[in-house]
């Protein structure tokens, strides 16, 4: 792929046609202007999950809404994509590279409701909707008298449905919410991630490209990038393919990164809700984890460790740990290129 250098030709940016997608597009194509100085166009893209109207969890978790989209970018057909990294399979594709991950929004979920009554509040039989196969399971566990009902469909269309009266609740990302500067009078009410983690890198978006882009889009992407944001959802899709479990696994992982620390909370729930296995853990990202380890890879040839492998090494290692107490049993097990 090549783009020309002249400061008057477009980078194309290729997204996905909801208005989700191209709001948040729209949000890095702003940055990228402004580090540019170019002009970034958007290249609509049409992907199997937005004509495939199957649920979810039939669907599966393989990279429905980023593969057309890849061989869109491996075509040429544009420059750059920007996913949500929640939907992003952990296998990258070979010839292409995540060149950037922006500052995080929200990462917590939300119930939205008519009156604002609390989740674990909703009367015996109240109508919760969500496509989510992890989002199912934490409604059974924090609402085990509501029915769940599958959904899909974009934002507007899911709060229409509770705004009418045919659901009396949905389940949200918060962070989708911002980016489309919703102002529904339905009422929110955020779910801690304490008590609700949230699907790995949710909230967060990722920036790819061709490994043999030009340098000087490589350059300006790089500039796009936040380094805590990507230590934290590196070790979070590190626990999705150590789980080997795809993008729609009944699991959550959240990391916060503090100083040279990382902490990451994660849970695997049966589908019914009625069982998890959890791990709370907070570890060293200076190089201590990976000498205290012994991972090797060449990582600390140098003396100090890259803090991306280490990153990479404890999500693995959380995921070793939630195998051997029996996360193989409650989910349905894919590799990792799903």
């Amino acid at each position: 792929m090549t783009i020309q250098s002249t400061r008057t030709t477009p980078i194309r940016l290729g997204t996905r046609r909801s208005a989700l997608a191209q709001a948040q597009s729209g949000h890095v194509a702003a940055a990228l202007e402004k580090i540019s100085g170019r002009t970034v166009e958007l290249v609509p893209i049409t992907s199997e999950g937005d004509t495939n109207r199957a649920s979810l969890s039939e669907i599966g978790g393989q990279g429905i809404f980023a593969t057309r989209l890849r061989e869109a970018l491996l075509a040429g057909e544009c420059d750059f994509l920007v996913h949500s990294l929640k939907d992003l399979p952990t296998a990258i594709p070979e010839g292409l590279v995540i060149a950037a991950t922006p500052v995080r929004e929200d990462a917590r979920d939300v119930a939205i409701t008519r009156g604002g009554t609390p989740l674990h509040e909703l009367r015996s039989g109240s109508k919760v909707g969500t496509g989510s196969p992890r989002r199912i399971a934490q409604v059974r566990r924090r609402a085990p008298h509501a029915e769940v009902v599958d959904i899909r469909g974009n934002v507007d269309s899911r709060l229409a449905r509770v705004a009418s009266g045919e659901l009396d609740a949905v389940i949200l990302a918060a962070a989708g919410l911002s980016r489309l500067g919703s102002d529904s009078p339905l009422r929110r009410e955020e779910l801690g991630l304490a008590e609700w983690p949230t699907a790995p890198g949710q909230g967060s978006l990722a920036v790819e490209t061709t490994t043999d882009a030009p340098e000087e889009l490589l350059s300006v992407l790089a500039e796009l990038d936040d380094e805590a944001t990507r230590l934290a959802v590196t070790v979070e899709r590190a626990v999705l393919e150590g789980l080997d479990a795809g993008c729609q696994a009944p699991m959550a992982a959240h990391a916060v990164v503090d100083g040279d620390e990382i902490r990451v909370r994660t849970v695997v729930y049966a589908t019914d809700g009625a069982r998890r296995i959890g791990l709370d853990v907070t570890e060293a990202l200076n190089g201590e984890y990976i000498r205290r380890n012994g991972s090797g890879n060449g990582a600390d040839a140098a003396g100090g460790a890259d803090p991306m492998h280490a990153a990479r090494e404890i999500g693995l290692s959380v995921a070793h740990r939630l195998l051997e107490q029996g996360a193989a049993d409650l989910v349905s097990r894919e590799h990792s290129s799903s």
